[in-house]
C-alpha cells in the first residue's frame, strides 16, 4: 500500500503542478514561458526518485524517462535541436534495448547462483491485443511484461520462488499488467507510475512480519495505465 500511496502522490502531485502552471499562465498572474522550459526536469527528478526508491533495481522505466526527458530539457535550453532528435532518435530503441538484456542478465546470473534453470522465466508482450501465461511448479526467477494499447495476465499462483526473491518487470503504456499471485506471498511494488497507478489489491495478511523479505519483487514503468497484484 505505501508504494500506492506514493504513485498517487507522484502522480497528484504532477497534475497539480501543470494545473498551478496553467493558471498561473491564464490569469497573467506571473510570467511562466521561461519556467514552462525546465519542466522536463520533473521528469528528470521523478526517474532519479524512481531508481533510488527500487535500490537501482528498477532500471529500464526510469531511464528511459531520464533519458527522454533530458533530451527535451536539452532541447528547451538550446543545447539540441530537432534536427537532432530526428536524426538520433534509434538511440533510445537501443538504450531500451541494452535495458531489457542488462534485466534478464540479472535474473540469469540469480539462476546460476541458486542452481535453477532460465526455465523459470517468462516473457509477455501484448500489442493492440490481450495475453494470458499460467507459471506452475517451483524454481519461478521472474520475467517482463511488455503491454502497449492491450492487456497482460500472468497466474503465479501455482508457482514458487527459491529463497532469493523473483522479479518481474513491467513495461505498461495505455493499458494494464495483472500478476496473480498467492495470497501468503509478500510482493514489494517498485514501478514508477506516470499518470498510471499500481497497486497491490490482496487484503492484508494477519501476523505478516514486517522484516520478512519479499518474494516477489514487481519494476518498471506505467505509463497511462495501471500494474495490478491479486490473488
Amino acid at each position: 500500500m505505501l508504494g500506492l500511496r506514493s504513485d498517487r502522490l507522484v502522480t497528484g502531485g504532477l497534475i497539480i503542478l501543470v494545473g498551478v502552471l496553467l493558471l498561473l499562465s491564464t490569469t497573467d498572474a506571473l510570467p511562466t514561458e521561461s519556467l514552462w522550459d525546465f519542466f522536463p526536469a520533473v521528469f528528470i527528478v521523478l526517474g532519479l526518485w524512481a531508481l533510488v526508491r527500487s535500490g537501482f533495481r528498477n532500471l529500464t522505466g526510469p531511464v528511459m524517462v531520464i533519458a527522454i526527458a533530458s533530451t527535451y530539457q536539452a532541447k528547451a535550453l538550446g543545447y539540441v535541436t530537432d534536427e537532432h532528435i530526428g536524426t538520433w532518435w534509434p538511440l533510445f530503441v537501443v538504450l531500451f534495448g541494452v535495458l531489457v538484456l542488462v534485466g534478464r542478465n540479472r535474473r540469469a546470473r540469480r539462476a546460476v547462483s541458486t542452481s535453477t534453470s532460465d526455465a523459470g522465466t517468462v516473457s509477455l508482450v501484448s500489442l493492440f491485443s490481450g495475453t494470458q501465461r499460467r507459471v506452475t511448479g517451483s524454481g519461478f526467477r521472474g520475467g517482463d511484461i511488455f503491454v502497449a494499447f492491450g492487456g497482460a495476465e500472468l497466474d503465479l499462483r501455482d508457482a514458487d520462488v527459491p529463497a532469493d526473491p523473483a522479479d518481474v518487470e513491467c513495461l505498461v503504456a495505455f493499458g494494464g499488467a495483472e500478476l496473480n499471485v498467492p495470497d501468503d506471498w509478500r510482493v514489494e511494488l517498485e514501478v514508477l507510475s506516470i499518470f498510471g497507478g499500481s497497486e497491490d489489491e490482496r487484503p492484508r495478511r494477519s501476523g505478516e512480519v514486517a522484516g520478512d523479505g519479499p518474494d516477489l519483487v514487481v519494476t518498471g514503468l506505467a505509463l497511462f495505465g495501471g500494474v495490478t497484484v491479486s490473488p
